[in-house]
């Protein structure tokens, strides 16, 4: 609830005062739900007791909001929030962890008591759906391609059928042709994530580090499709960037990019306009979470607007209107509460009318004790032409990472496929993938492969990967170890499978 408090633009030095004066003012009427509106709802959607569990609050959130007011069981619990690099210094000198209380103890327990006493024990998920482990409506490819540790930070189709592969541990970007044959490697910092195919080099966009970090280690380079050009780094420096998109935005004829900088407590959304061949930085919002940004259109006047999705703290849908000149004004057009656990973005257009519908998923389930949560899953927000968006379609899924929107098997209704990177292990592994067949109604079926637990997939791409005129999937694997001990993490080692292929059969 709290990566972001006091660090949102829309909150002033001058709110902070006015709301440290009311609670002066009034410490001793107030009661802990009022105090918890103005502390934990200043700077992000207000988080109410019923999102987490009792356990939740009391052994993680609740601690982690303490350190955003300057309460410490230890100095050393203070200067263990610090990396010992650049990143520790960025955060050091960004105040979120200030170094003397902020609040008084008499606030401060109110706010535990309310929480602790009005959060549920456990919180209560949907029944468990029944997923049949038969998928005619795809097959799955395995290549013979195997890695020691499955590490795909991404599993993308090109135009022409071929496969790129970004891995973190080997640190590598590798092609591999229609067939799965490997036809080049090359290595490059670790986690590369995201790849745009120019007319005459590959932009990879690197995160610099697959961990959590806020130092400035990741970056855009430019890979060559000419053996005898060099390869270069346009732009560096930036806060572990996980996306990254490309086009025009002030009409002068070059491509500038927008940068999704998630960073770690601190990070941004970022523009880089080019002067012919030289970026120049403007940050549109510095606060951690970027996850998706796209360039759209999305008041048809003619300009590239950016639609972002922010997935920490003060979680949402921020649209970026562009006035042609790259200049930015922000909407926030979904507001999400802090512990939604965003995942995912893209905008397709669901119902078809014209205008583009934002499909989300909720799964991140990674910043403490996986908790089962009942709004995990995949939604759909359909855009009325005025970009206000309304909550259409929404699934229960687990751990939701990714989902792909389309007419799979072509009976004229949308079909849903999603990964899990945080199913439940227990009781649904075979959540980690699921094919919804739209039966009409949006009522679905539920289906997933055989091998769907050979691999941890993190990562989805879609595409008519055989051009034969349906859409194909190809699901990348990493093996993180946030799972319980079931064998899970030995037999995705064992198995070393970097990525499957999910191939249609609807021709």
């Amino acid at each position: 609830m709290s990566i972001s408090c006091k660090n949102d633009s829309n909150y002033s030095n001058q709110d902070s005062n006015k709301d440290s004066e009311i609670v002066n003012n009034n410490i001793n009427t107030m009661d802990g739900e009022q105090l918890s509106r103005i502390y934990c709802g200043s700077c992000h959607e207000y988080p109410e007791p019923q999102l987490l569990d009792v356990d939740t609050w009391k052994n993680y959130m609740l601690p982690r909001m303490g350190y955003m007011y300057g309460i410490y069981k230890t100095s050393e619990e203070h200067e263990a929030l610090f990396e010992n690099n650049e990143g520790g210094e960025i955060v050091r000198a960004s105040g979120l962890f200030p170094s003397t209380r902020t609040l008084d103890s008499l606030s401060w327990n109110k706010i535990q008591n309310y929480y602790l006493n009005n959060a549920p024990r456990r919180l209560e998920v949907p029944p468990k759906k029944e997923i049949t482990k038969q998928l005619s409506q795809f097959t799955t490819i395995i290549p013979d391609q195997k890695v020691q540790i499955p590490s795909s930070t991404m599993a993308q189709f090109s135009d022409s059928g071929q496969i790129y592969l970004g891995d973190a541990v080997t640190r590598s970007f590798s092609i591999f042709s229609s067939q799965l044959e490997l036809l080049n490697t090359g290595n490059v910092q670790e986690g590369a994530v995201s790849i745009f195919d120019g007319e005459d080099a590959f932009w990879l966009t690197v995160m610099g580090s697959f961990s959590p970090t806020d130092e400035p280690r990741g970056l855009i380079a430019t890979l060559p499709k000419s053996p005898s050009v060099k390869s270069t780094v346009p732009i560096k420096r930036l806060q572990r960037p996980v996306h990254s998109d490309y086009g025009d935005l002030n009409g002068d004829g070059f491509m500038d990019i927008v940068v999704s900088e998630f960073g770690k407590w601190t990070g941004a959304l970022s523009v880089f306009i080019n002067n012919q061949g030289n970026y120049t930085k403007n940050v549109l919002l510095a606060t951690p979470g970027a996850i998706k940004s796209y360039m759209r259109d999305m008041n048809n006047d003619g300009h590239l607007d950016i639609v972002a999705l922010f997935a920490q703290g003060a979680e949402g849908v921020d649209i970026y209107y562009n006035d042609g000149k790259a200049n930015f004004t922000r909407s926030r057009v979904l507001k999400f509460s802090p512990s939604m656990g965003g995942s995912f973005m893209n905008l397709i257009d669901y119902n078809d009318d014209g205008h583009l519908d934002i499909l989300f998923t909720a799964g991140d389930n990674a910043d403490y004790k996986p908790v089962m949560k009942p709004w995990h899953g995949i939604y759909v927000f359909l855009n009325d032409g005025n970009n206000n968006f309304n909550q259409e379609l929404f699934i229960h899924h687990n751990g939701a990472y990714n989902a792909v929107v389309e007419d799979f098997d072509g009976d004229g209704d949308k079909d849903v496929a999603a990964i899990s990177f945080f199913p439940d292990w227990v009781n649904t592994p075979e959540e980690s993938f699921v094919y919804y067949k739209n039966k009409g109604d949006s009522t679905f079926e539920h289906f997933t492969f055989q091998e769907v637990n050979k691999g941890r997939w993190v990562v989805m791409h879609a595409s008519d990967y055989d051009k034969d005129g349906d859409i194909d999937l190809i699901l990348g694997s990493l093996a993180f170890e946030v799972v319980p001990k079931l064998g899970y993490v030995e037999q995705w080692m064992k198995e070393g499978i970097p990525f499957v292929i999910l191939q249609n059969n609807k021709f």
